[in-house]
This record gives structure tokens, sequence and C-alpha cells, in this order.
């Protein structure tokens, strides 16, 4: 996938240490469920797993200007016969590449990719309480509010609520794909 700025490819094994590097930095994790201890080993062992798990999917997005990596997409919960799927990680990291626009970005192209490549019916996703960043894009971007699941995911050993939102196949085509010219 290309957009203006970035480059959203498949994950290869050399993005392990980017994300290594990036999953400990609490301005990248503050809001994923990603311990304290997280080490390279942990993200190596689950790129591999997950990347034999044909409901998982994971891209990484590189910065066109730079030819870097920047940020990073995990789908999970792949489901072909009801056409489903989540969103279940994606950031971008570097205080010098947010404020950027370049989640709308991300998030418009990969959203095509679901919809138009994937023939997707319904996308789902979720944010912390307080991420009111990704809670204004999601909304931005058309998505529905569905409501909050409650102690629905844990971080270094406490509990937190997800606000859970999800777009169908025609709210794309109504509102992103046409709004954007894709």
């Amino acid at each position: 996938m290309e957009t203006k700025n970035l480059i959203i490819r498949e994950t290869v094994f050399e993005d392990c240490e980017y994300f290594a590097k990036w999953e400990t930095d609490p301005e990248v994790t503050r809001f994923l469920s990603y311990d304290e201890d997280r080490t390279y080993k942990d993200v190596v062992e689950e790129w591999i797993v997950d990347k034999l798990d044909e409901t998982k999917l994971q891209f990484t997005v590189v910065k066109k200007e730079i030819r870097r990596p920047i940020g990073r997409i995990y789908i999970t919960r792949l489901d072909r016969y009801c056409d489903s799927l989540d969103i279940t990680k994606l950031y971008i990291a570097g205080s010098e590449n947010r404020q950027q626009g370049y989640g709308k970005e991300m998030m418009r192209e990969l959203l095509e990719y679901c919809f138009v490549f994937l023939h997707m019916e319904r996308v789902t996703l979720d944010y912390y309480n307080g991420n009111k960043g990704a809670a204004a894009l999601y909304e931005k971007m058309g998505f529905a509010k569905e409501g909050v699941a409650r102690n629905a995911t844990k971080k270094d050993g406490k509990y937190y609520d997800l606000h859970l939102m999800s777009m169908l196949r025609a709210e794309f085509f109504e509102k992103v794909h046409d709004k954007y010219n894709l």
C-alpha cells in the first residue's frame, strides 16, 4: 500500500528491532496493551507466531522521505466467512512523526485495503479511556461507537476498559471512500 507520504508493507523480521524500541517507549505504549518489561525477544517470538496465524496480519508503516519505518499496524480476528476483522494495534512512533497527518493517511489507506482488497463487511477497533487523539480520528474517519468493554485488556497487571467502534462496508464507501476520492 502506498500513499503520498507513506508505504505500508508487510512486516519483515528486521522490523522487530524498531518495534522492540518503540514498544518500550511510554509515549507509544501509553494507550497500548504492552507491559513495561516487553523485550526484543518477546517482540520476535510474537511476530513469528503471529506470522503463522492466518487470522492475523502485520504491517510496517514506512515514511517515504526517509525510507525508514515509523509505525506499525496489527490486524487480528480476520474472519473470511463473516468478512470481518479487528484493527488491534496501530501507532506512529517518534514525536517528530506525530501531528503530521500520518495517522489519518495511514487509516485511510488501511480502510481501503480492508474494504476493497480484502472485501470486508465490518472492521472494528478499540481505544483506551483518555486516548482523545485516537477517539477523534476514528470518529472523523466515520467509525460508529458500539460501547465500552469493561476490563477488556490488561497491562502491567492492571485491567483497562476499551471503547469499541466499528465501520461497515457501506459506511466506508459513503463516508470515507467518496470523501477522500479513493
